[in-house]
């Protein structure tokens, strides 16, 4: 048994870790729709998201973070959840979008979902129609800042994190 497991991790490791998490994020991207054109622009040269050690990845089974970009169909709601499940603990939603946020100006179709937290927990949301690249940087610097006050032992009991 393990420091974390019997939640008696030292603070200053503690925050070494967190600290080398939230500089380490592997992200994988889904966009279904307009967002996805911000989102691949925020990746671009001139934003630059490595810089705050934000990594693209090919494959959900090693990324911490999938970015929701765009509206989510109820068909594809389904393989989405699939996709989350594949993702290894921990794990972070950004949902990027007034599509992915809550429907859009399509909430009222028998077909969207009504927003991403609907399927999945969402740690960041993104507002805006299409957000700016430069909303995308902020989301990921607020995860950055979750990350970093997080509590491990608290998220190895299962106990959900709250942010303050």
């Amino acid at each position: 048994m393990g420091l974390v497991e019997r939640a008696k991790m030292p603070k200053p490791l503690s925050h070494l870790l967190n600290l080398s998490r939230s500089y380490s994020l592997w992200v994988y991207q889904w966009g279904l729709a307009c967002c996805a054109i911000e989102m691949m622009q925020a990746s671009m040269p001139r934003y630059d998201l490595e810089r705050f050690g934000f990594a693209p990845r090919a494959s959900p089974r090693q990324s911490d973070v999938i970015i929701v970009a765009g509206t989510l169909c109820n068909k594809m709601a389904p393989a989405f959840r699939k996709i989350y499940d594949q993702m290894p603990e921990p794990r972070y939603v950004i949902s990027m979008g007034s599509c992915a946020n809550c429907g859009g100006p399509y909430w009222d179709s028998y077909s969207v979902t009504k927003g991403v937290d609907q399927i999945v927990p969402v740690d960041v949301y993104v507002p805006g129609c299409p957000p700016r690249p430069e909303a995308l940087l902020e989301g990921i610097v607020l995860l950055q800042e979750r990350i970093r006050n997080e509590d491990m032992a608290e998220r190895w009991r299962g106990e959900p994190i709250v942010v303050g």
